[in-house]
């Protein structure tokens, strides 16, 4: 993964290609998880959006209970994340933690960085084959827990998580969610229990489909972790993730995770106007840390049925 199609010349409009292509895109999106489209002419922020438009059919989705600070750079095209370019983003598949996700990702390279800052990506089939039966059965039987926390002047505000700063709004959205409220003095604390094992739509394959590993503290770095430990207690953590009865997860547990997403990676290097296009319950993706002027447009469509 990905399935590489390349424009016959440079002015090869893309989104005249995936018209006439779809069908035969959309399968090999359903068999290698991804597609990368590149050297076609996509004529900038409007040309993606409308890339969307024509693979997908539907128009991008808002970004919704939020995890990660982005900005808005038009409509539902969205920066594909803001962190810091010294920091890795590890393997996830988007919103995987909510109750309804997009089934299809869609990324747009603006400007490629000078180093690095690929967005590898994981076959999630492959890593749930690798996960240890023993340890992929207890989630299974369990669930996991997410627990977030959103601290004034830390990290994303509820009010851009959810966009609205109603707090009424907020508790009705989770209601219809499946995800607990509680106002805390620090701020808002949600919690929600998922499974950690999905079913692809299409394939009917099982695949690991999940945040468990992404928000468990023990993934961050060793100085963010020290950091973040030494200033919140354990429950009030930004996000972790526990079994879904709320005992802890172990870090070997976790770490035996981290290693089969690693081992099922993949990466290539941006070029400017490539798209890339992730069936987001075949393919986990990450960002490695990048220098130079690395900006990426990313939008979501197809939301799940939950």
């Amino acid at each position: 993964m990905p399935r590489l199609y390349t424009a016959p010349d440079q002015a090869a409009p893309v989104g005249e290609f995936l018209t006439r292509n779809r069908a035969e895109i959309r399968a090999a999106l359903v068999e290698r998880g991804a597609v990368l489209l590149r050297g076609f002419a996509v004529g900038g922020v409007d040309g993606f959006d409308a890339s969307v438009h024509a693979l997908s059919g539907t128009p991008p989705l808002t970004y919704a209970e939020r995890s990660s600070p982005r900005s808005t750079i038009k409509g539902q095209v969205y920066t594909s994340t803001d962190y810091p370019a010294d920091e890795e983003i590890f393997l996830h598949n988007e919103n995987s933690y909510q109750a309804v996700w997009p089934q299809t990702l869609y990324f747009y390279c603006i400007e490629p960085p000078t180093t690095l800052g690929a967005t590898p990506l994981a076959d999630i089939r492959q890593v749930y084959r690798a996960i240890e039966p023993e340890v992929r059965e207890e989630f299974r039987r369990r669930g996991w827990r997410v627990v977030r926390n959103f601290h004034p002047d830390f990290g994303v505000p509820w009010q851009k998580a959810f966009n609205t700063d109603d707090r009424d709004a907020v508790a009705a959205y989770c209601r219809g969610k499946g995800i607990d409220v509680e106002w805390t003095d620090g701020g808002l604390r949600t919690t929600a229990v998922r499974d950690a094992v999905h079913v692809h739509p299409v394939t009917g394959e099982p695949v690991w489909f999940n945040h468990i590993t992404f928000f468990h503290v023990s993934t961050l770095g060793p100085d963010v972790r020290a950091g973040l430990q030494e200033i919140f207690a354990p429950e009030d953590l930004p996000t972790n993730s526990y079994y879904g009865d709320g005992a802890p997860i172990p870090d070997d547990v976790v770490a035996h995770l981290r290693q089969c997403y690693r081992d099922a990676s993949t990466r290539f290097d941006w070029q400017r106007d490539d798209i890339l296009v992730v069936d987001n319950m075949l393919a986990a993706h990450a960002r490695e840390p990048f220098t130079g002027p690395r900006r990426i447009a990313v939008a979501m469509a197809e939301p799940s049925a939950g």
